[in-house]
């Protein structure tokens, strides 16, 4: 299949990082961190102060610890009056800008005009102490403070004081030197923290029926729907077909929840007595902690409850006391479901929510996030364009955040993470974006993080155990056209626990049985998505510090289902690509036809002679064919993982209007109601036309991956069995093998199963170009 080039810039390149993976000499660091690069640190931990003389009029002391090193200055948070402070604050300065020869660690009393000095404490930078993880933190030392002229003063200060790298324990959250511009209260903004995505399940409740209830007109057959509403999430049935006070529903409403569980699930049976006028019949506040957990099909059991009738006396809100009418429910917590917060196309977690239904991990999986160059200036700072960059990944429920570089368009984080990985047909998604948080900390308004790019890697492409080290593009579609932000730079390691275990995954169902069991319709499942989002997305920006609704939603695709043109014409030429083998394929018959060339052609009848007289030979020979096919292609196997591809994309050829249609607000500017109601149509009706070609697509191309060694192990499973296909059937007679297909084809329903054949899940789990496009 031809594949997409886009401009050389766009394209990815292989890096030689200096990184101890691979290494023939390998120190106790490198084995712990072995896909970046060593940064070398100085150290200071300042913990507290005692004996502290009184400097001010009223005998106290103010006291905080200035930190310098050449050029660079740190201070801790001062106290008011106090003679034993306590800071525990920890100074990081980088080794490659020290221009120093002495660390001096400097305690004051804060004045109102100018601070006193108290005393100090000098080091020599050439007699500081290494530090090398796994090894036990340095123990914190008492110093005698001294005056400037040498002698001890009063007072003394705990230090600890020595170099190490970013894999020590104090990194995360020490003050950086590189950071040195951004006030105390932003410093929150710019550490690197590991976050969990919420546990979210999906929570089913079937309305049966209600009795007794009591509408305030006596005289009218009630039209009585229920509303079930959990958090902002609103859903409702349709109104009863038995119009009495006993109505009977028998709906299913699916709504998401997170633990822990803040919001209680509220029904009310309400009557509709005239258009858009509606009256409550009834109440009922279910939390959810109380709601019984299921992990497969069977029903659990169902309940009656009462439904509390308020009514406004005076404009309170009171119960009344009797409890006449009551509400039939079955409500669950399914436990056998994955609730979906990715598109399905590059998703990085497939495992139900309850726990007692994973199984075992098939794999690691290890990124080390090196570094970025020729990062565009994203805002402008002192008359010139600067950029705060940080980077977040995604893999499973664990997200990853490194530390903001603060002022530099080539930052250099080298932070290594780690991921267990329970499927290897996942897609671990690195994004880099500019930290808009930083001065002003939280007062800085309405401004957001500005997506820089990411990347997409399949880890079912990853050979097991090879170090890939490449310099991915960074692009961004805005409305004037596809843009590089520039480059960031990752190494990553895919490492099978059990090959076994792993090649064993490509016959089992990619999602849980549930889904197949009892599946969500499309709309459905689509609606629970973007609510699980917003539920993620909240839920992570109450964290310290936030990671903002903005990085969440673009790192779940949020929009993937909006209409464009661009991806739609993409989706298309896909299909036409893939259907040119077919087109090839007939070309080359029809040569044969008209004896272009006459030997082939030759070749050919012969071939066909010997197929019709024992056809016997038409399966064993096309296994063998397929099979050597494959075996032939693994000469040209892709060496380096896919990423995103303008060309494929169609990014890079887009119409201006195509773009400005793609950037326009939904529903439309347009200023004819008329019209933009036909515009929304048309948008609405194409996106679902997008993603049925879309799906065309992706089977054709993973038709084309079975022997193409884009997942070598999945290639490798079909190849075996193409070979010992070719020859079990050389040895069985035709006829049997006839028999035995047409009987499993046709057996009885008893005999077939809800879930998928192994075929089909392996064919599920085949990658396709779908992971490249932006």
């Amino acid at each position: 299949m031809h594949k997409p080039e886009g401009p050389p810039e766009f394209a990815l390149k292989e890096t030689s990082p200096n990184i101890g993976a691979g290494a023939v000499m390998r120190d106790k660091l490198s084995c712990t961190y072995d896909l970046v690069e060593q940064m070398q640190y100085l150290y200071v931990r300042v913990v507290k102060a005692k004996d502290l003389p009184g400097k001010d009029v009223t005998g106290g002391v103010d006291p905080y610890v200035e930190v310098k090193l050449g050029n660079y200055k740190g201070l801790t948070k001062h106290f008011e009056k106090k003679s034993n402070p306590q800071w525990n604050h920890v100074f990081a300065f980088s080794k490659e800008s020290i221009q120093a020869s002495v660390l001096e660690v400097v305690l004051k009393d804060k004045d109102v005009v100018v601070d006193d000095f108290v005393g100090r404490v000098m080091f020599d930078l050439n007699e500081i102490p290494k530090r090398v993880p796994p090894d036990s933190p340095l123990a914190p030392q008492w110093y005698r403070l001294e005056d400037r002229r040498g002698d001890k003063a009063k007072g003394e200060l705990m230090l600890a004081v020595w170099m190490g790298t970013q894999a020590d324990e104090a990194f995360p959250d020490a003050w950086h030197s590189d950071a040195a511009t951004v006030g105390p209260e932003a410093v929150a903004n710019i550490r690197s923290k590991v976050y969990l995505s919420p546990k979210l399940w999906y929570v089913r409740v079937n309305v049966i029926e209600a009795q007794d209830l009591i509408p305030s007109d006596k005289t009218r057959y009630p039209e009585v729907f229920v509303k079930a509403n959990l958090g902002n999430q609103f859903l409702r049935t349709r109104a009863s077909q038995s119009k009495t006070i006993n109505p009977m529903w028998n709906e299913d409403l699916m709504f998401v929840a997170a633990e822990p569980f803040e919001e209680p699930l509220v029904l009310t049976a309400e009557d509709r007595v005239g258009p858009n006028k509606d009256e409550i019949l009834g109440r009922c506040v279910l939390p959810l902690h109380n709601v019984q957990r299921r992990l497969d099909h069977k029903p659990v059991n169902t309940r009656w409850f009462n439904l509390e009738k308020h009514v406004v006396v005076e404009g309170e809100k009171k119960k009344e006391p009797k409890f006449s009418s009551r509400i039939h429910l079955r409500v669950c917590l399914e436990g056998g479901y994955h609730v979906l917060d990715e598109s399905t196309h590059y998703s990085s977690d497939l495992r139900p929510t309850a726990k007692q239904l994973w199984k075992a991990s098939i794999g690691v999986l290890e990124v080390g996030i090196i570094s970025a160059q020729g990062l565009m200036p994203m805002k402008t700072r002192d008359g010139r364009g600067t950029t705060d960059s940080y980077c977040v990944a995604k893999y499973g429920q664990k997200w990853i955040r490194t530390r903001t570089i603060v002022g530099s368009l080539a930052p250099r984080w080298n932070e290594q993470y780690i991921w267990e990985v329970f499927d290897p047909c996942t897609v671990i998604t690195v994004g880099v974006y500019d930290n808009g948080h930083l001065h002003g900390g939280e007062k800085s308004g309405g401004s957001k993080d500005s997506r820089i790019g990411k990347v997409r890697i399949r880890l079912s492409t990853l050979e097991a155990d090879r170090v890939y080290t490449h310099s991915y593009p960074l692009l961004v579609l805005h409305n004037s056209g596809v843009k590089k932000m520039g480059e960031v730079q990752l190494a990553v390691r895919f490492t099978s626990l059990s090959l076994i275990n792993m090649l064993s995954t490509y016959s089992q169902p990619l999602l849980p049985k549930m889904h197949y069991i009892y599946p969500l319709s499309v709309i459905q499942q689509d609606s629970l998505r973007h609510q699980a989002i917003q539920i993620v997305s909240m839920r992570l920006s109450r964290a310290e510090p936030p990671l903002r609704k903005e990085v969440v939603e673009y790192m779940l695709d949020v929009d993937s289902h909006m209409w464009s043109m661009r991806r739609s014409k993409a989706n298309f030429f896909r299909i036409t690509i893939v259907l040119g083998g077919l087109i090839a394929f007939g070309r080359w018959f029809d040569q044969i036809c008209n004896w272009k060339n006459p030997l082939t052609s030759i070749l050919i009848h012969i071939l066909f002679i010997i197929l019709v007289l024992y056809p016997e030979l038409i399966l064993p020979t096309t296994f063998l064919y397929l099979s050597l096919i494959g075996i032939w292609n693994f000469r040209w196997r892709p060496r380096h993982p896919p990423h995103m591809d303008t060309r494929l994309s169609h990014a890079d050829a887009a119409h201006p209007d195509e773009l400005d249609e793609e950037f326009d607000t939904f529903p439309t500017s347009r200023s004819s109601d008329m019209v933009r109601m036909r515009y929304d149509r048309l948008r609405s009706i194409a996106g679902k036309v997008q993603t049925v070609v879309g799906d065309l697509a992706t089977q054709g191309e993973r038709f084309h991956n079975l022997l193409s060694w884009r997942d070598t192990r999945a290639t490798t499973l079909f190849v075996t069995f193409c070979f010992i296909a070719a020859l079990v059937l050389y040895v069985t007679p035709f006829q049997v093998v006839s028999l035995l297909i047409g009987f499993y084809v046709l057996r009885h329903p008893r005999f077939r199963q809800k879930h998928p054949s192994a075929p089909f899940n392996y064919f599920k789990r085949l990658p396709a170009r779908v992971d490249s496009i932006l």
